[in-house]
């Protein structure tokens, strides 16, 4: 048993030591530092809730050094902050693996003082596309079971074998932190690298739900954006909304989930009952304002 615990403790500080040459500190709001990864050659990720300046962020560098980072754009509906540095070492960021409960995994941050630290726990719940109160969408709900520091936001969720499976938040949950999917990220990334922002689409309408004859269910239109796409298309308070492209919506989540199917600009037919009558109607989608 001793000689298995002794393996284990030295794999585990190998995976640590590993995942440690991607991992960042970020020194971007007062007092603490949050972590990083080195996503890309170049690209750090880490959590947008640690992010309270625009300029003058510095990181620490695995190699001890610090270096300038610039801000290339936050998206706070999955607390994800992009950031650019340049740094000439060595980037073992391996995204990969897939949580499942019961896992063991490790939170890997750095600070400037202690350098990497580690903690770990497990994986507690894993489930399909989770949207976020911030409003995102990540990939898969990941829970985890483990304790995260002041610090530890925005750094490395890894499995025994170094795999990265995401980055640490504390800001999404309020019963636990949660590990931002490498997918998630990826498609995050991805879009701040070319328009500085994510964009989400919106309607434009305040909706509740009501029940219709034969057991159907709608979305009866409350309010209407000054201005708004669905304002513009011709859609009315009192409409009740039965489709969305084609889809049948009974809940706002259902709206956003046929939006993402659609860029901004694009029209998406919607079907409204008016007066028990059905109505098309093509509205344009629009971007969702973004929080300041």
């Amino acid at each position: 048993m001793a000689n298995e615990l002794a393996a284990l403790s030295n794999e585990l500080a190998v995976a640590v030591e590993q995942a440690g040459r991607t991992v960042v500190a970020v020194h971007a709001r007062p007092r603490f530092s949050s972590s990083g990864v080195f996503w890309r050659p170049g690209v750090i990720v880490t959590a947008e809730h640690t992010v309270r300046r625009e300029e003058e962020i510095t990181v620490t560098l695995p190699d001890g050094k610090n270096a300038a980072a610039t801000l290339a754009g936050t998206d706070a509906g999955t607390d994800l902050a992009v950031l650019k540095a340049d740094w000439a070492g060595p980037l073992n960021a391996r995204p990969g693996g897939d949580p499942v409960p019961g896992n063991l995994v490790l939170c890997i941050g750095r600070s400037e003082d202690s350098g990497v630290n580690a903690t770990m726990g497990i994986v507690s719940a894993v489930s399909g596309a989770w949207r976020t109160w911030r409003g995102g969408r990540l990939d898969h709900y990941v829970r985890l079971d483990l304790t995260l520091y002041p610090g530890s936001s925005g750094g490395a969720v890894i499995n025994t074998g170094g795999e990265i499976l995401g980055i640490a938040t504390s800001a999404l949950s309020r019963i636990a932190g949660v590990a931002i999917p490498a997918a998630t990220i990826d498609r995050v990334v991805d879009e701040i690298l070319a328009r500085g922002h994510v964009t989400r689409g919106y309607l434009g309408v305040g909706l509740q739900p009501v029940e219709l004859p034969d057991h159907q269910k709608g979305l009866i239109v409350l309010s209407l954006g000054p201005e708004g796409p669905s304002a513009k298309a011709g859609v009315l308070i009192g409409d009740i909304l039965v489709s969305l492209g084609g889809t049948a919506v009974r809940d706002t989540e259902e709206i956003q989930l046929v939006l993402e199917r659609y860029p901004v600009g694009q029209a998406v037919e919607a079907e409204v009952l008016r007066g028990g009558v059905s109505r098309k109607i093509a509205i344009a989608v629009g971007e969702r304002p973004r929080r300041d």
